[in-house]
């Protein structure tokens, strides 16, 4: 015979006893969409993905149509995501990139054709250098073919006008240069989806600007690219947008950047109200070094960057796992999404003005 408890004990008991955990049964899964929404009745890791997938598909679907911004960073094309992040782009699903300038060069050296290998973590590494192969964990990259990316980045600079620029128009410009159709920069460029890379000179794109400065240092009349005005490009977004989204894949800089311009917005622009609405973030950081790729969302809640009302999720799942799943299920539930509308913007200058568009 069990324990009896006092009625008002019984009461908070089913008060936490609302939802069982719900087997995950693979043999009635139809497809990734019928999956994650299984793992969102099951715990731990899965449920959180399976969390990420619900907060995604509800800005999706969000009457007011918020601004979804997308941050990324880690290696990111070296795990074989180049066409899943291309496809975010070209599908609709997110309306600005924010990336570090190393996920934006893998995707440039692959447009010239180079490869990522498949290698061990294991490997000799200094048999490796001899051979001019660079290591991405369990991946080898061309050093030849790298340097050949970087010069060329150099010379098409060249193309460029004279004068300074945010990292959004130069990669607009590189997207357009290095056209094909599998890379994200330029699936972007002909969407019209501006891509941010705030620390953009920390990368091998930094390398290929650093030889066109050297070749046009002593000019007055050359290429500048402006950081601040990065600043002020996203802040008039942020400010002309009726809500925003954040889909954080890993942290570092972009994930800081999107998450400041809610603090410059309130400063440039006078904007009140809440922060990002919705919030989902996908990495394998943790809270407890105080650092701000493993910071949660409800950390950001006290900085006033995300919503005190914000929905969000945050899954500690590594990118080229969750990445996939989450993509292939909001494909597999497209229907949910088909009509949404896209977003125009209308560049004059450093001046830009939001324009939904039918699909």
């Amino acid at each position: 015979m069990g324990a009896a408890v006092p009625p008002s004990t019984a009461a908070r008991r089913r008060g936490f006893l609302k939802t069982p955990v719900r087997a995950v049964d693979v043999t009635r899964v139809a497809g990734l969409g019928e999956l994650l929404t299984q793992f969102q009745t099951s715990s731990i890791q899965a449920r959180n993905l399976g969390r990420c997938l619900e907060v995604w598909e509800n800005a999706l679907t969000d009457k007011r149509r918020p601004t979804i911004f997308l941050g990324l960073s880690g290696p990111l094309i070296a795990a074989g995501l180049r066409k899943v992040l291309r496809d975010l782009v070209d599908w609709g699903l997110v309306d600005v990139v924010v990336s570090t300038g190393a996920v934006l060069y893998q995707d440039l050296y692959q447009t010239i054709g180079g490869r990522h290998w498949m290698g061990t973590p294991t490997a000799d590494d200094v048999q490796l250098r001899d051979a001019y192969l660079d290591r991405i964990y369990d991946t080898y990259v061309d050093e030849l073919k790298f340097e050949e990316t970087d010069r060329a980045i150099g010379r098409i600079t060249e193309k460029f006008p004279r004068r300074p620029a945010s990292s959004r128009e130069f990669l607009e410009f590189l997207g357009r240069q290095f056209d094909h159709p599998d890379s994200i920069v330029a699936t972007a460029a002909r969407r019209g989806v501006p891509v941010f890379s705030p620390a953009l000179i920390d990368s091998s794109i930094g390398i290929g600007l650093t030889l066109q400065y050297q070749a046009n240092r002593r000019r007055k009349d050359r290429f500048i690219l402006d950081a601040v005005r990065d600043n002020y490009e996203l802040v008039q977004i942020l400010a002309g947008s009726p809500r925003t989204a954040v889909i954080y894949i890993g942290g570092g800089t972009p994930k800081n950047w999107i998450n400041d311009g809610i603090v410059m917005a309130n400063y440039a622009f006078g904007r009140e109200g809440e922060g990002h609405y919705y919030a989902l973030q996908i990495t394998t950081d943790v809270p407890h070094w105080g650092g701000l790729s493993g910071s949660t969302l409800d950390e950001a809640q006290s900085w006033g960057k995300i919503s005190r009302t914000a929905t969000r999720a945050m899954a500690h799942v590594e990118a080229s796992i969750g990445l996939p799943l989450l993509a292939g299920a909001l494909w597999n539930r497209r229907s949910l999404w088909a009509k949404r509308s896209r977003l125009r913007f209308e560049w004059s200058g450093d001046q830009v003005r939001l324009v939904r568009t039918p699909r």
